[in-house]
């Protein structure tokens, strides 16, 4: 009976956990099922597929687009998981799974597909490879949570630049004391993102930017507050106005993970707040936070021409990740 391909279904749930947990050795229910619903909500943002064969579920694939995440532009479609029980493999399903999504993404006038593995991952490096993908340019960085100074009493004190520093609001014509150290999450009131914060968010993003992103935002949030298994992304309130946020989520899944990490999609500080520790504030709370909730990796993706914001995570005790990120070109016309 010859291998066909379809939409995943909301039914195929049990067979696709089965299929994973007999690749990765454990049960990972919950993410799949917020995966499926998270494309029944959003289908514009999600591109997933099954191959039957010989009547049953012998492969998956899910993608999501990127609209905005990690100081992108242009859209593009992220790999995210594409499995294939033992038993089936060496058919060249995973491969055809991967073509379908592949043009899924030119209906849809995406250029370029995007995902990442782990440099020990030698069977997904081979797929990658026979699937035409090559490394990307963009750096993935990342930190354990437990050997990084943030959030802890070893944490270093940040230091405000001069022309932030406060002076003595009882005494106008004193000079400000000179002991402007402060710890990251003591500069400002940083707390969980809630739906209230959009605006601001939008606000601060386009002077980042220059470019009207509110509809990926929406969609940020809508996933930061549904989607994510774990509510993890901030906002940074400083002087009654907003400063700063940072957009991630924690989940286990996606690119083979076994063990749970938080990602970090989107960070930004609004220019008004340079120099004032609001990122390093952001951080600070996001590694408390994580570190209560047993989190024990985080990583993000940053492009390779960002050198402040490499800066600024390398500063905060990231360093280069054990996983690479790899990309491959599309054709123009639809398939």
């Amino acid at each position: 009976m010859k291998t066909e391909l379809r939409p995943l279904a909301a039914g195929d749930l049990d067979a696709v956990v089965a299929i994973d947990a007999a690749i990765s050795g454990r049960t990972r229910r919950g993410y799949f099922e917020r995966r499926l619903a998270a494309a029944l909500r959003q289908p514009k943002l999600h591109a997933q597929y099954a191959a039957d064969d010989r009547g049953a579920l012998a492969g998956y694939v899910l993608g999501r687009v990127l609209e905005g995440e990690f100081g992108r532009i242009e859209p593009a479609m992220r790999l995210e998981v594409v499995g294939v029980k033992p038993e089936a493999r060496g058919r060249g399903i995973g491969l055809a799974l991967e073509q379908a999504i592949e043009d899924d993404s030119r209906r849809r006038g995406l250029k370029e597909m995007r995902t990442g593995a782990s440099w020990r991952d030698h069977q997904m490096l081979r797929f990658l490879d026979a699937a035409g993908y090559r490394m990307g340019s963009n750096h993935v960085v990342d930190c354990k949570i437990g050997e990084a100074k943030l959030g802890t009493s070893d944490e270093e004190p940040v230091v405000i630049e001069e022309i932030d520093r406060p002076g003595d609001r009882n005494d106008y014509g004193a000079a400000a004391p000179n002991h402007f150290e402060h710890l990251a999450r003591d500069v400002a009131d940083v707390h969980s993102l809630t739906e209230a914060d959009l605006d601001a968010v939008i606000r601060i993003d386009r002077r980042l930017t220059g470019h009207d992103r509110s509809a990926y935002m929406r969609h940020k949030f809508e996933e930061a507050l549904n989607e994510s298994a774990l509510r993890i992304s901030l906002v940074a309130h400083k002087d009654g106005t907003t400063a700063g946020y940072l957009m991630a989520n924690a989940d286990y899944g996606d690119f083979g993970r076994a063990e749970p990490a938080a990602i970090i999609d989107t960070i930004g500080v609004d220019p008004g707040f340079s120099h004032a520790g609001i990122g390093r504030a952001l951080l600070s709370q996001l590694f408390i936070n994580l570190s209560a909730l047993r989190v024990e990796r985080i990583e993000s993706v940053v492009a390779k021409e960002h050198f402040d914001l490499l800066g600024f995570f390398y500063h905060a005790g990231f360093g280069p990740s054990q996983r690479l990120a790899f990309v491959k070109r599309l054709g123009n016309q639809p398939a």
